[in-house]
């Protein structure tokens, strides 16, 4: 496979992974960090760290409404939950220093 295509892919593969999430809104952020150790910050995190490292000056808050699909506050008014007392503990377990 040559590079152009692999590139293309991974786009693509990209594409419909923020696709998913748009599409399951109701997983909040610390359910994905708990069974995966990532969230929708992290991949917006990697998106700027990405841009950065190519000279690309991408604020967070631009990054992350590439990830949301919308500003960050607009996602988090609509569809984030308070963490339950469970989610909590089981973030402390899985992501010690958090």
């Amino acid at each position: 496979m040559d590079d152009q295509t692999r590139i293309e892919l991974e786009a693509a593969t990209f594409r419909r992974l923020l696709q998913h999430l748009d599409e399951r809104k109701d997983v909040q952020n610390i359910d994905l960090m708990n069974l995966s150790g990532f969230c929708r910050n992290c991949l917006s995190r990697w998106y700027g760290e990405a841009a950065e490292a190519r000279g690309i000056e991408i604020d967070k808050e631009t990054a992350r409404e590439v990830v949301y699909g919308m500003p960050y506050a607009e996602w988090k008014a609509k569809y984030q939950t308070e963490a339950s007392e469970a989610q909590k503990d089981a973030f402390s377990k899985s992501n010690p220093g958090h």
